[in-house]
Order: structure tokens, then C-alpha cells, then sequence
């Protein structure tokens, strides 16, 4: 096959020394050409547009029509001239004969075929003098943002405001590279209160696609496939079965414990299942499955170990167009599936991973638009009570997973929650171990329950296949009962812990609205966050450094866990402490604010300690450990210098915290282009404290 790999073992050299090589040979060429796809014919796009008659209608009059003209008076007058009208259109649509809309840089048709798109100097230049001439015309019906606003520090706090993401009191750095999207008034977001990608423009008003957070402005997924490539062009690009298990085995070691809503011995079974099939026989798996499998294989990748830091990115980018290729195929938009779900978690990560936010944003609607489809928010006990425990127990897993992601998204984009309306128990959700003992029916690898209702096998469900004999069960593919214990105590935390964000922090703060109205309940809330803290198992509460360091030799699962959970508890914390609104009589708890701050930043220092490369790849981790640290700086810069401030113990640890966040940015700053913004936004920032 032209084009593609024609192996399973072509994607990835054969492993050394536990690094996984990169993808370079595939992820970094260029998307295929849809007319040059192996020996299958392929319609161009231009093949389809509209054939228009010719612009210059009098070059269609015959030869023999006579061009001269008679006044009323009977003189004869001159011939009429041809106008030697320039070609404004590009020269590949010329060429072509296809209709060319004259965009710059390049037209669409050009964008469409993926060919270079060249215009005229005589059309550039005609382009250009058009642009100055309406220009001035126009300014009057585009609407503008003002422009940003630039932080200014004179040593005196100021804590009132009024804007969304100053609901901590604090003056924020106006370089951050969200902090301009956050505090767009309606007028300044479209011309009628409401985004500009649902909303008709104002005829001839400029417009130009906005970048939502600033971040990921180009497509998250690679466009290497065609359009009649199918799902075997997907499997064609399959790691070998080597190089699969080793991400695999990656994902579950970083990412399950923190997210830990897949079933593992219901994963594995229908993975060594597929891998067992012949290789003619894959092309009949479910494109759900593929697409959960390449979703794994991505994130795996992202926390491998890789000589630079682009070819990891571009391997990963790789894997996850395949996933998504794979949900395309399966048509995840009008129907959905557990495992098709799971794909779409887990590529929402992958993109806040990979530096797009804006696109993890959009992608987490659809997924809680879907969730309430598969009616994932209703407790199975009551509508499904018939399906087997461990589907009962999957079910409410996913839907802790899509609730913890949607709210800890956006308590950091400071945007409303989505996953609102559940009846899902928390004290429901059982051990895992406990419910596979109780499930006499347990999955060996058929299709995932679709829940649509006009679906065919709804209407007419078909015959049951007969049930193949469930695969010996190896080490790896089952977590023994002590780590399940500590699992679901920690997605409990979690989840109590997320419910109270989702209302306390998230609604108001997306909403302007006081996240407290008086001191009393500003109180009330941060003893309500205290008592989750008390109630937390002990093994996520553990503070001291030599202790987790220890632990993480033996449990990494157990270690991440509390950096997650210590991490979301004291950025939450944090912005409560921060809070003050001068009218009701809230005032900020500024050494309050500091503790947690710095609590909560020194789980990322740990992160990046005790597992090296992890603190790199966690987006979510790295944004909070950002904030904070910006928060810590805009509070010391307020302090004057003096002897007491100098020798404070809290304004001190701080100051280090501070400074040892700015080199570890400097460090990442190579790999991502990111955090060479937040160093130079946190570094402008930290030169204004003075003690």
C-alpha cells in the first residue's frame, strides 16, 4: 500500500533499553495526497465544484458580429476596446478552471487539494491596494477588541475586581497568556453575546477564527488518511505487538492510578483478544476498540522516554490521529459505546498534553454530551438494574472520570461546568475486585452496549453469539485487592472533592459572582474543604517529603494519587483563601492564601522528583503549578521591603518556590513552547518583588 506502513513493525524500531524510538518516518511526513492513495481512484475535490461561465463575455461573441457602433446622429464611431482584464485568481485554479474565492495566504480550493497556492504579482498587487483602499471603509463595522490591558505594579495591593479570574483578589499578570480571554467583556467576545463560531457575522465583517484561550491554534489531528482508506488503513499503521504492550504497560503505570475508570481485566481480555486474531481477520474488530486502543497508545507515548522532545510529540500526534480516524470511522457523533467514550477521555488529556487546550475544551462538551446520552449521570441500579455488576461498575467509574475532568478543566479556564445533573451515588461505586467476584457474566471482548435507541439491535436485538472462552489471566492484567481498596477511596476523595469545586468555585467564578457574600461564609467554605481533607485516606493526605519519596520506590500508584489529589485540594484552597470583596466584608487571608499556594505548587516540585518526566506531560498539573506560582509573586510584590519581611519564614519559602518554578520552566522551556511564554510572564512578574 502507497503511502502508509505496510507492517505492523514499521511504526516503531525493535525496543532498546526501556526508551521507545520515535515515529519519525510517519508522523512527520505529510498528510496524503486523496488523489495519490496507493492504486485506488480517487475523485479530486475539484472534480466537484460548480463549472462557472466565462468572466469575460465579450471574448464569446462570434468573429463575424460587428463591433463598431452608429450615434442617434448616424456618425460612426471607434471600435470598442477589449479591456485586458487581469487574472486575480490563483494559478492552480486557473489551471484547473475551478472557482477560486482569492483568499490570502491561499484560497480554499488550494487548502482542499493540499497544493501550493500562487497568485500573479499583478494580482498581489491589485489585492493589496484593495486591502488599503476599503480598509479605512470598513473599520467602522468590525468590531475590535480594546486592547490588552498591561500590568502595572506600584508596590500597593489593589484586590478589587471585578473580572472572572480575579475572584482570588489578586492582580494577575496581565502577560499570562489566558488572562486576555478571561476578561473580555460581552461586547468584546462577538456582536451579539455569543461566540463568534455560532453566530452570523455582520456582512463583510472581518472574520478571522479567534483562538478561545490562546493556545493550539492549529487542528489537533493530522489529517493522514483518505476518504475511502477505511479501518484498514488505521490497522495498517499498528505498532507491533512488542511495542503495544510497552505503552500499554506505560499507561497503566501513569496514567490509570490517577484516572483509574478503566476496567483492566475487562480491557486486556479484548485486547490480547484482537491481537490474537490473524492479521486478514482485524479488519473485522469494532472501530471502537481500535480507536481505545491507539488512544492508549498515545498517551503511552507522551510519557515515554525520547532522545528530543518533537519526535515524541509528533510520534504521540501520530497515534492519536489514528484514534481519532478510528472514531470517525465509527461514527462517534451519532452514537456512542463505553470503549468509544473511553477514547475520547483519554484523547481530551492528550490534548491538554499537547498544548491544546481550546480543542481539549470543545472535545470535553461533546464527551459529557454523550455521557448523558449513554445515560452515564442516572444510577444503573435504578434504569439499567439488570446488567452485570462489573458493567454497573464501569459505568459509574466513567462517569466520575468525565465529572473530575470537566470540573478541574474548568476551574482552570475559569469557564461553566458541563456534568451538573447526576443521581450517581458516590458511597455506590464499589471495589473492583468485590464486584468481578459477584459477575457470574463477565465480559470476554464482545461489542460494547450502544445505547441508541433507534439502533436496529435495539429494535430487533439479534441472537446472542455464543460466549468464547475467557484467556488465562496474567499478573498484570488484574490489580490486587489492597491497590483496589486504595483506588476507590481515592476516586471517592476525588469526587466529593469535585462535586464541591463544581459549586463553589467553577459556577460563580464563570458567572462573576462572589464566591463568598460575607465572611461568615467564606469561613463556612474553607471548613468545608478542610473536613474533605480530614476525611481523605491517609495515604493521599502524607505531606513530608522523605516519606513519599519512599513510598514512590515501592508505590508510584499510591504517590501520584496524593500529588493529584494534594495538588487540585490546595489550588481550590488557594483561590478561596485569595477571595476578598471590600463591599460585603470579605478580606483576603494573605498568609492563608501563601500556605496553600505553596502546598499545592510543592506537589508539582515532588511530581517532578520523584517521576522524572511526568511533571513535563501533565498540562492540568503544569497550569496549576503556573498559577500558583503567579499568585505567590503578585502577593510578595505587594510586601515593602523591610528587615521583618525579609526574614519571614513563609515570604521566604515562597520566594524559593518561586524561583525554583522559574528554573524548571527554563529547563522545559526547549520542549515546549508554552513554558517559554510562563517563564517570561512569571520571571517580568517576580522582578517587581521587593523584600
Amino acid at each position: 500500500m502507497s503511502g502508509l506502513p505496510g507492517s505492523e513493525s514499521s511504526i516503531f524500531p525493535p525496543h532498546q533499553s526501556g526508551h521507545l524510538p520515535p515515529v519519525q518516518q510517519y508522523a512527520q511526513q505529510s498528510p496524503y495526497h486523496a488523489a495519490t492513495y496507493g492504486s485506488v481512484p480517487v475523485t479530486p475535490v475539484s472534480a466537484y465544484a460548480p463549472q462557472l461561465p466565462p468572466l469575460n463575455t465579450s471574448a464569446s461573441q462570434s468573429p463575424g458580429q460587428d463591433l463598431k457602433s452608429y450615434t442617434p446622429d448616424g456618425d460612426r464611431t471607434k471600435p470598442k476596446q477589449k479591456r485586458n482584464k487581469p487574472t486575480l485568481s490563483c494559478e492552480e485554479c486557473v489551471e484547473r478552471k475551478t472557482k477560486c474565492d482569492r483568499g490570502r495566504p491561499g484560497c480554499l480550493a488550494c487548502a482542499k487539494r493540499q497544493s501550493t497556492c500562487r497568485y500573479t504579482h499583478v494580482a498581489n498587487l491589485i489585492a493589496d491596494a484593495g486591502q488599503k483602499d476599503v480598509g479605512a471603509g470598513r473599520q467602522r463595522h468590525i468590531v475590535k477588541p480594546p486592547p490588552a490591558k498591561v500590568r502595572k505594579l506600584n508596590g500597593s495591593f489593589d484586590g478589587s475586581s471585578s473580572s472572572p479570574s480575579s475572584t482570588s483578589g489578586i492582580k494577575q499578570v496581565r502577560t499570562d497568556l489566558f488572562s486576555k480571554y478571561h476578561h473580555r467583556s460581552p461586547r468584546e467576545t462577538s456582536v451579539g453575546f455569543g461566540t463568534p463560531f455560532l453566530q452570523s457575522q455582520v456582512p463583510f465583517s472581518k472574520q478571522t477564527p479567534s483562538n478561545i484561550f490562546g493556545i493550539g491554534s492549529s487542528h489537533p489531528f493530522t489529517n493522514y488518511w483518505t476518504c475511502q482508506g477505511g479501518l484498514v488503513e488505521v490497522l495498517a499503521v499498528l505498532p507491533s505487538k512488542q511495542q503495544a504492550d510497552i505503552l500499554i504497560a506505560k499507561y497503566f503505570e501513569c496514567v490509570a492510578p490517577v484516572y483509574p475508570f478503566l476496567h483492566r481485566r475487562t480491557f486486556y481480555v479484548a485486547y490480547e483478544r484482537f491481537w490474537a486474531l490473524p492479521e486478514r481477520e482485524r479488519e473485522t474488530a469494532d472501530a471502537d476498540l481500535i480507536a481505545l486502543h491507539f488512544a492508549l497508545y498515545a498517551l503511552g507515548t507522551q510519557f515515554m522516554v525520547f532522545p528530543a522532545y518533537d519526535a515524541k510529540s509528533s510520534s504521540a500526534e501520530f497515534l492519536a490521529s489514528a484514534a481519532n480516524q478510528a472514531l470517525r470511522i465509527y461514527s462517534y457523533l451519532n452514537r456512542s459505546s463505553l470503549r468509544a467514550l473511553g477514547a475520547q477521555i483519554l484523547l481530551c488529556y492528550f490534548l491538554m498534553n499537547d498544548n491544546h487546550a481550546s480543542d481539549a475544551y470543545a472535545w470535553s462538551g461533546i464527551i459529557v454530551r454523550q455521557a448523558y446520552a449513554l445515560r452515564l449521570h442516572r444510577d444503573p441500579d435504578i434504569i439499567l438494574p439488570n446488567i452485570s455488576p462489573v458493567e454497573k461498575h464501569t459505568r459509574r467509574r466513567f462517569w466520575q472520570a468525565i465529572l473530575h475532568q470537566d470540573t478541574f478543566l474548568t476551574v482552570l479556564l475559569k469557564l461553566p461546568p458541563t456534568a451538573t445533573h447526576s443521581d450517581v451515588s458516590i458511597d455506590s461505586l464499589a471495589n473492583e475486585t468485590e464486584v468481578e467476584a459477584q459477575d457470574s457474566t463477565r465480559y470476554t471482548g464482545s461489542s460494547a452496549r450502544i445505547e441508541n435507541l433507534m439502533s436496529i439491535n435495539v429494535i430487533a436485538p439479534p441472537q446472542d453469539a455464543p460466549k468464547q472462552p475467557e484467556p488465562p489471566i496474567l499478573p498484570h492484567q488484574r490489580i490486587t485487592e489492597d491497590v483496589d481498596k486504595s483506588d476507590v477511596l481515592y476516586i471517592k476523595a476525588i469526587w466529593r472533592m469535585a462535586l464541591k469545586v463544581q459549586e463553589h468555585l467553577c459556577s460563580p467564578v464563570s458567572l462573576s459572582i462572589p464566591i463568598a457574600k460575607n465572611p461568615r461564609a467564606k469561613t463556612t467554605l474553607v471548613n468545608s474543604f478542610r473536613e474533605i481533607w480530614k476525611s481523605a485516606p491517609s495515604f493521599v493526605t502524607i505531606s513530608d517529603y522523605e516519606t513519599l519519596r519512599q513510598m514512590a520506590q515501592n508505590s508510584g500508584r499510591a504517590v501520584r494519587q496524593n500529588l493529584f489529589f494534594t495538588s487540585n485540594y490546595y489550588h481550590s484552597l488557594m483561590i478561596i483563601q485569595a477571595f476578598e470583596d471590600a463591599e460585603v466584608g470579605v478580606e483576603l487571608n494573605f498568609r492563608g492564601a501563601l500556605e496553600a499556594a505553596h502546598e499545592a505548587i510543592w506537589a508539582y516540585f515532588k511530581l517532578n522528583d520523584f517521576f522524572e518526566g511526568d511533571g513535563g506531560v501533565w498540562w492540568v498539573f503544569q497550569h496549576r503549578a503556573f498559577e500558583e506560582a503567579l499568585t505567590m509573586t503578585d502577593l510578595l510584590a505587594t510586601l515593602p521591603a523591610n528587615e521583618a519581611n525579609s526574614k519571614d519564614p513563609l515570604y521566604s519559602k515562597c520566594k524559593d518556590a518561586v524561583r525554583q518554578m522559574i528554573d524548571l520552566l527554563q529547563r522545559q522551556g526547549g520542549s515546549q513552547e508554552m513554558n517559554k511564554h510562563r517563564h517570561g510572564a512569571l520571571l517580568a512578574a517576580y522582578e517587581h518583588v521587593a523584600i
